[in-house]
């Protein structure tokens, strides 16, 4: 049984892996939110699925639970790698769960910016260019 994601957009954008081996940006993480509609759970049930603890800000690896990524407070949010949600939905949850990552729209908007910047920085060397 295959669970689609019902909004692939709420998913941000997992780059590919570099070729030196450079690890993927923290963009690329699920929030609570995403896992749940991944999962077709609810929220409370993801975070009982969660590996945490609350006398430990990150816990060790329990293959059982739902393992969030590294975090360097307790008050930050919990994070999952579409691979561990994947991982657990398979062995634990025994679903087959599609984790499709596309490119937000915030990453859109940034290229977008990028290149106006770009065309801007050419209108003024032109514009400089012709004043002297």
């Amino acid at each position: 049984m295959t669970f689609p994601l019902d909004d692939p957009s709420l998913l941000p954008l997992a780059p590919p892996a570099a070729a030196n081996g450079e690890s993927t940006a923290a963009f690329d993480l699920m929030s609570v939110e995403v896992v749940q509609k991944a999962l077709r759970r609810s929220r409370a049930s993801v975070y009982r699925y969660a590996n945490t603890d609350p006398e430990l800000v990150n816990p060790p690896f329990d293959a059982g639970r739902l393992n969030p990524e590294y975090r360097r407070h307790k008050d930050e949010p919990l994070q999952f790698h579409p691979n561990e949600v994947e991982r657990f939905a398979r062995d634990i949850l025994g679903q087959h769960v599609t984790v499709a990552v596309q490119k937000s729209e915030q990453v859109s908007q940034q290229e977008l910016l990028k290149q106006i910047l770009m065309e801007l920085r050419a209108i003024r060397q032109l514009l400089e260019a012709e004043e002297l």
